[in-house]
């Protein structure tokens, strides 16, 4: 099928309501059109710089862990929650009570990330991975009753204070199993010849349109893409993550998800998608840049600490991971005495390293600013 003929699918008469029903993706596609060819040139040219950078930057799952903790509360924002990424890195114990159900939230995202990325290594990507990533992803949170690692047993909507008013009603739940073995076929497909970054552009469009279950969807998809792109070899590492460009271009990223839907306008979607690549791979090359210069700065500056400058290595590895500490954290870190500690936070203070945030007097947090600015 050429993509200009593309049918997004039909909407069907249900009781009190239409729902859509979408056509199958597992098929073959072809296409004419010169820009997605250029633009397809652009983000896998950008993909192997960002590559190139995994490569070459020394400990680079030490730096993998902000790169999910960023998308983790790009991907929540979008979904509604209030969660900053300074917030997203305290323990739940220094988080306010009114903030601690979308830290949980968020952090339940990481977990979830991380378990898939290690699932990957005995499971291909597949409904079974999905789900026991959506299992870890509801795992204690406000969606905990929506049946977590399980699709959807009744309908629901997007949209709307019920379905009589929904702006999108997605197919009945007896047809998710079959559009999902559908998905899952089209990811694997050997048969049908399609461009890696164009499929999974299209398997994301297709998950979100059939919302497989009843809480989760968007951030399942949006962490879907990043898991089919290391599956496939496409990204040596996890360190490509699209919500932090969806949350930025929100009204962009439903307007071309629904432009699918209702005008079969999937080669926008495809652009958009593409676009969304290219912006955030040479964004992830540029903090790449500024890991490694950031650290070459920060070990000139802690030679000067002499014997003292192991244990600040010791807490500049660790922040490097998750760049807001304690004092009591420090003392786990290095073994030193309290009066020890606080003299080393003293000295990473006074190099511009380390910055007290609270303004208190006791549960002093300090963070490593220079650092998180990369992210923000």
């Amino acid at each position: 099928m050429d993509i200009k003929n593309f049918v997004s699918g039909e909407y069907r008469q249900e009781y009190q309501y239409k729902s859509f029903i979408p056509s199958k993706i597992n098929k073959t596609f072809v296409w004419d059109d010169p820009q997605i060819n250029t633009m397809l040139e652009d983000a896998t040219r950008a993909l192997g710089e960002l590559n190139a950078f995994t490569l070459i930057v020394p400990n680079i799952d030490i730096f993998i862990q902000m790169h999910i903790t960023k998308e983790a509360n790009s991907s929540s924002k979008i979904e509604g929650t209030k969660t900053n990424i300074e917030e997203a890195l305290l323990d739940k114990d220094n988080v306010n009570e009114e903030k601690r159900d979308d830290w949980e939230e968020v952090n339940n995202y990481i977990l979830a990330l991380n378990s898939a990325i290690e699932n990957l290594e005995r499971l291909p990507f597949s409904s079974r991975l999905i789900k026991e990533t959506h299992k870890t992803l509801l795992q204690g949170v406000r969606g905990k009753h929506k049946l977590p690692g399980e699709f959807r047993s009744s309908q629901n909507w997007i949209g709307g204070a019920s379905i009589k008013d929904a702006t999108f009603i997605p197919p009945t739940f007896d047809t998710v199993n079959e559009f999902m073995s559908d998905i899952e076929k089209f990811a694997h497909s050997e048969e049908y010849y399609f461009p890696d970054l164009l499929k999974i552009a299209l398997i994301h469009y297709q998950f979100e349109t059939i919302h497989p279950f009843l809480d989760g969807n968007g951030r399942v998809g949006r962490l879907m893409i990043t898991l089919y792109l290391v599956e496939k070899g496409i990204l040596k590492k996890p360190v490509l993550y699209l919500s932090d460009f969806f949350e930025r271009n929100r009204t962009l990223y439903y307007d071309n998800l629904t432009g699918v839907r209702e005008k079969d306008n999937i080669i926008q979607w495809f652009k958009f998608f593409l676009v969304g690549i290219i912006e955030t791979s040479k964004n992830g090359v540029k903090t790449f840049d500024g890991i490694l210069k950031l650290q070459k700065e920060v070990e000139e500056k802690i030679k000067s600490l002499g014997s003292r400058s192991n244990n600040a290595r010791l807490v500049i590895n660790y922040l490097f991971q998750r760049p807001v500490i304690e004092a009591q954290s420090v003392q786990k870190i290095t073994g030193l005495s309290l009066p020890s500690v606080y003299k080393l936070i003293k000295e990473l203070e006074d190099m511009e390293i380390l910055k007290e945030v609270t303004g208190g007097k006791r549960g002093k947090l300090y963070v490593f600013n220079e650092y998180l600015k990369l992210f923000k």
